[in-house]
């Protein structure tokens, strides 16, 4: 357990370093406030809200072959040397683009929080096991038992489950790490001010592409046999068989990333959207119906503040469960002997009947 443990902190430690910077592109400046802005409570910012306020944020931009480096967009629009067109948005004086934008974002806060409480859950649990509590006596605390059952069931649940028996330890601490950390980047987007990061598609496509990364590397050479060069196949058929095996190694993760950020997306537009009904109501038929009509739609965001914590934790062991599958299909030996020896009696008792 406590090499475990150690293979889920380095794991955490490589998606942290993996942040991925892209999510600087879609960062915003705040424009014209009213009262119910509905893409601007799930789009990423320039900003980190609070309850009590704002914080801007760094800019770090590369234009013209220069590093320019601001505490916040309204310092680089101060410095005058860049300023904000109404297309192309943040670009230089002179209108050169901007190349790189490796800005910080809310978004990508939130997905540094979330590994960062991922790291300190596991280093504490993983502590506590090096003074044997956990391996030498039960476990004691309420965190150290919540980190067993969590690490035990993705280990029994998931890993075990779908990855051969010899080759599913390792890959038990990235599962681990991937679960916890979408699951509070999930969570962190029922704070009525915060934003859920897997709500953007930068980051599901870059959890995405590490799965991918980790599939691929471990892939055996009856995987990439299977996907050049499907056995017990006519050669012909290769030609229609191996671009569409190519295809699906990318269709694969793709699927991981677009059904995590649009679960998320849509869950905190429909909140947002249902409490706009109590401005909208009010601008139609008054404060009095809008008020009284409130109570429900209060009530009504109340419960599907219920289900919508339910849907991040299903996501997230949904995605889990899937890049535990591909990466079991990548690393599955298969025994061609058996299969071509199988297929040769199968032949010979379909002859006999002939």
């Amino acid at each position: 357990m406590i090499i475990e443990v150690r293979r889920a902190i380095a794991s955490l430690i490589i998606l942290m370093f993996f942040s991925p910077a892209l999510l600087a592109e879609n960062a915003d400046t705040e424009q014209n406030e009213t009262p119910i802005d509905v893409m601007g409570k799930v789009t990423n910012h320039d900003y980190f809200e609070l309850p009590w306020g704002k914080i801007n944020l760094p800019r770090i931009l590369y234009a013209g072959g220069e590093w320019y480096f601001y505490s916040s967009t309204n310092s680089a629009l101060e410095s005058g040397e860049f300023i904000i067109e109404e297309e192309a948005g943040l670009v230089r004086y002179d209108g050169e683009p901007i190349a790189f934008d490796i800005s910080i974002t809310s978004h990508l806060i939130y997905v540094w929080f979330s590994l960062i409480l991922t790291f300190i859950i596991t280093y504490l649990a993983g502590r506590k096991y090096r003074r044997g509590i956990g391996r030498d006596t039960e476990p004691k605390g309420a965190l150290l038992n919540m980190f067993e059952a969590l690490f035990v069931f993705i280990r029994d649940q998931i890993a075990k489950e779908f990855i051969p028996e010899n080759k599913y330890e390792k890959y038990v601490p990235y599962l681990y790490t991937i679960f916890l950390a979408i699951t509070f980047m999930n969570l962190f987007g029922l704070l009525p001010w915060a934003a859920a990061a897997t709500a953007n598609l930068t980051v599901t496509a870059t959890l995405a592409f590490i799965t991918f990364l980790v599939t691929q590397i471990s892939g055996t050479k009856d995987h990439w046999q299977h996907v050049f060069a499907f056995p017990g196949v006519p050669k012909w058929a290769l030609i229609i068989l191996t671009p569409v095996e190519i295809l699906g190694l990318f269709t694969k993760p793709f699927a991981l990333a677009i059904r995590l950020f649009a679960n998320m997306l849509s869950g905190k537009i429909m909140i947002v959207c249902i409490l706009g009904l109590i401005f909208v109501f009010t601008e139609l038929f008054g404060a009095a119906i809008g008020v009284t009509s409130g109570v429900f739609w209060v009530l009504l965001t109340v419960a599907l503040y219920f289900l919508k914590a339910l849907v991040a934790l299903i996501q997230a062991y949904v995605f889990t469960l899937l890049s535990g599958v591909f990466i079991g299909m990548a690393v599955e030996e298969h025994h061609l002997d058996h299969d071509e020896t199988s297929v040769a009696h199968a032949q010979d008792v379909a002859t006999q009947h002939h």
